[in-house]
C-alpha cells in the first residue's frame, strides 16, 4: 500500500483545504482559495480562516491538528483498524496519521471527509446484535475474530473504549454499544437509564434506546447527532469539534477544569444559554458519579446556517471512576469529592447568579437521587 503524502479535506462535498506531509512527521494544512472566500474556520483557535500554511506540533496527535484527529477512530475503532492492517500484512506502527485518515475516508464522525481513500475488501453480512457482542468479547479476550471484516465495517471509524457499531435504523444513523471486558453485564441498561435521567435534568440528548438481547438486559443505542436531514430531504453531515481537538490536548491527560469549559463555551458560542447547558452537565456528572468527563466527552457542533457553534447533545454518561477515582475534569480545582460549594464557585466565576445556580444544582441532585443511579456502583 502506497504511503499517503497529500490529503484533500472536504465538507459536504466542498474542498476545505489540503494536508501535506512535512518533515515526514507532521500534516501541514492550507485552506483552499474557494473555502477562504465563503467558508468558516474548522478549528477557531488553531486554524483561523487565513491564507497561510499551518504546521501542527507532533504531539499530542501524532502530527495532526486536533480537528483532524477527531476524525480518527480511538480505542475500539483503532484496535479494529490495527487488526485489519495486520490481516493485510501491513505494520500498523509504520502507518502514519495521514494514512489512517485515508482509511477513514468518508466514514468518520462529523462532517469532514478525506481523499484519497484506502479501500479494503470487506464482507457485508446482516447485523445480529448478540452475535456482534460475542465477537467483540472474543476479540477483546483473544485479539482475534473470525468476523473481523464485519466488525471493522460496522465500527472501524468509531471512537471511545467500548465496542460499538454504526448502523442504520428506520432511515436514521445510530450508534449501538457493547460491553467491554471491564464492564458489568448491565452496562447497556445503565447507560440507557442515565440518558433518561439526564434528559429529565434538562440536558439535551439525542434519542436513545435499549435494544433487546437474548443474553442480557440489552444494548444501549443512540441516534447520531452529527447527521441530520436537511430541508431537501437529503442527509447532511454536521461539523463537530471535541474540547480535546479545539484545545489541542490529549483526553488522556486530566488537565481540565469546569471553569475552563465554561469560559470556552462562552467564548465559542457567544451564548449564555449554552453555558447553562454546560453547567447542567457538570452538575449531572457530579451527582451521578460520571467521572470519566474527559476532553473527548464534550463536543461543539457548527451550524453553517447561523454561522455559529453550539454545545452538542450529551453522550457517554455512565457511572464511572476515571483515573485514581477522580473526575477527569476538576470542579473548581476539586476532582476527588466536589460538592455544591465547588459547583457554586464555578457558576460565580462565569457570571451565573448564586440563586439560579443553586436551584439548578439542587433540582438535578434530587432527580438523580430519584432515579437511584447509585445502585449501578
Amino acid at each position: 500500500m502506497d504511503k499517503i503524502k497529500t490529503v484533500s479535506v472536504r465538507y459536504n462535498g466542498r474542498l476545505v483545504g489540503t494536508m501535506a506531509l512535512y518533515k515526514n512527521r507532521q500534516a501541514a494544512f492550507e485552506y483552499s482559495k474557494e473555502w477562504l472566500n465563503d467558508g468558516f474556520s474548522i478549528s477557531p483557535f488553531s486554524l483561523p480562516l487565513t491564507q497561510r500554511v499551518f504546521i501542527p506540533k507532533v504531539e499530542p496527535f501524532e502530527g495532526l491538528y486536533g480537528v483532524f484527529a477527531d476524525s480518527l477512530p480511538d480505542g475500539w475503532g483503532r484496535l479494529l483498524v490495527d487488526r485489519l492492517l495486520l490481516k493485510n500484512h501491513i505494520n500498523p506502527f509504520e502507518f502514519s496519521s495521514m494514512d489512517r485518515l485515508a482509511i477513514v475516508g468518508p466514514s468518520g464522525m462529523g462532517a469532514l471527509t478525506y481523499e484519497p481513500v484506502h479501500h479494503f475488501e470487506l464482507s457485508n453480512q446482516a447485523v445480529d446484535l448478540d452475535k456482534i457482542a460475542a465477537e467483540c468479547a472474543n476479540m477483546l479476550r483473544t485479539d482475534y475474530s473470525d468476523n473481523l471484516d464485519d466488525l471493522f465495517r460496522l465500527g472501524g471509524s468509531s471512537g471511545g473504549a467500548r465496542p460499538k457499531i454504526l448502523t442504520i435504523i428506520d432511515d436514521s444513523e445510530w450508534i449501538i454499544k457493547f460491553p467491554s471486558s471491564d464492564d458489568a453485564k448491565n452496562i447497556g441498561e445503565q447507560e440507557y437509564q442515565y440518558s433518561l435521567c439526564a434528559r429529565e435534568c434538562g440536558i439535551p440528548m439525542e434519542e436513545t434506546k435499549l435494544f433487546s438481547s437474548a443474553t442480557g438486559p440489552g444494548y444501549f443505542g443512540t441516534r447520531r447527532f452529527d447527521r441530520r436531514i436537511d430541508s431537501n430531504g437529503k442527509e447532511k453531515r454536521i461539523h463537530m469539534l471535541s474540547v480535546s481537538g479545539i484545545l489541542e490536548t490529549s483526553h488522556r491527560i486530566p488537565n481540565l477544569d469546569y471553569n475552563i469549559l465554561m469560559k470556552l463555551t462562552l467564548e465559542l458560542t457567544k451564548d449564555f444559554s449554552e453555558v447553562e447547558k454546560m453547567f447542567r452537565l457538570m452538575c449531572f456528572n457530579v451527582f451521578a458519579h460520571n467521572r470519566d468527563d474527559h476532553s473527548k466527552n464534550f463536543t461543539f457542533l457548527y451550524n453553517d446556517e447561523k454561522d455559529g457553534w453550539f454545545l452538542s447533545p450529551a453522550y457517554d454518561l455512565t457511572y464511572s471512576v476515571s483515573m485514581e477515582g477522580e473526575h477527569a475534569t476538576c470542579v473548581n480545582g476539586n476532582g476527588k469529592n466536589p460538592g455544591l460549594r465547588d459547583i457554586l464557585m464555578v457558576a460565580k466565576n462565569i457570571g451565573m447568579t448564586e440563586r439560579k445556580a443553586k436551584v439548578i444544582a439542587e433540582e438535578i441532585k434530587d432527580i438523580v437521587a430519584a432515579y437511584k443511579l447509585s445502585h449501578y456502583k
